[in-house]
């Protein structure tokens, strides 16, 4: 019976999971802009910052999304642009989520004056505004990376899922379970990784995917206002340099209209795989 259980799980999972519509539109979604991603260079010969064509030029057979202001293949900086998203928004989002994590099982299990302390040190990073310090970090680095700017937008995300562990922690060291291992003489840590965490994993699993694309808004908002990487292209520095250069007042909508877009879609996509995965994780919220 025990062997079966594991498969029952995965296999109700499986079920309620393929029958969701917002996980499925999420899902598939995504993959369409990972599959962009890892494969769209491979469909332009081009590099992005070269002057390839006549500029200012709308959409057509030799260029699927136009030319920018200088003559470069707008199709090429998107699909460059887009492994930078993914990059960004997988380290910066699994950063904040596995720093947040860390700290919200030790304040949550060892309780006390750690939890004071550390609770403490949580809500005085959470009162910081994000943004105006990514802004002061950003202005003062001389060279900036996609990697930096992960590590930036990580290190500063993590509060409330710190604070949502925590709570989580809390409920879950009372049950009998967790008593029965400590009984046994099993290390806090032990105890947190092999029966705590488990027990948020589905959890764990939808605060990733806020934090990836809280991630994402953070680095476009960066390069949207110029303090992005000094190298590279991206869909926040497409529209950017879009708008430097006045695309919207001269009508080229296929420069900042595709960036702006997919951003919008990512975001808005992940959002709703969120939603679906607590519909199927909840069975009140299952859809029958």
């Amino acid at each position: 019976m025990k062997e079966n259980k594991p498969r029952r799980i995965k296999n109700e999972f499986l079920y309620f999971a393929l029958r969701n519509r917002k996980l499925r539109l999420g899902v598939s979604i995504v993959l369409v802009f990972v599959f962009l991603a890892i494969v769209g260079p491979y469909f332009t010969p081009y590099d992005p910052w070269a002057y390839v064509g006549p500029p200012a030029r709308p959409p057509s057979r030799t260029f699927w999304l136009g030319t920018t202001m200088f003559g470069q293949d707008v199709f090429t900086q998107f699909v460059y642009g887009l492994r930078p998203v993914f990059l960004v928004g997988i380290l910066g989002g699994g950063l904040a989520t596995f720093i947040g994590t860390m700290i919200g099982f030790l304040a949550g299990y060892r309780g006390g004056w750690v939890d004071e302390v550390l609770n403490t040190f949580t809500n005085v990073v959470l009162v910081i505004p994000t943004l105006a310090l990514l802004l002061i970090i950003a202005a003062y680095l001389g060279v900036r990376s996609f990697f930096m700017q992960a590590l930036f937008i990580g290190c500063t995300a993590w509060p409330w899922t710190a604070r949502a562990v925590r709570a989580q922690t809390l409920s879950l060291k009372a049950r009998e379970f967790v008593d029965l291992a400590r009984i046994s003489g099993m290390s806090p840590w032990r105890i947190i990784l092999t029966e705590i965490a488990p027990n948020m994993l589905s959890y764990l699993v939808m605060v990733f995917i806020l934090q990836f694309g809280g991630a994402i808004l953070n680095a476009a908002t960066l390069d949207f206002i110029g303090l992005g990487p000094t190298r590279g292209i991206s869909l926040g520095l497409m529209i950017q340099i879009a708008l430097l250069w006045g695309a919207l007042p001269l009508g080229m909508w296929w420069w900042f209209i595709p960036p702006g877009l997919t951003i919008a879609l990512l975001v808005g996509a992940l959002y709703v795989t969120n939603v679906g995965l607590d519909e199927v994780f909840n069975p009140k919220l299952r859809e029958t």
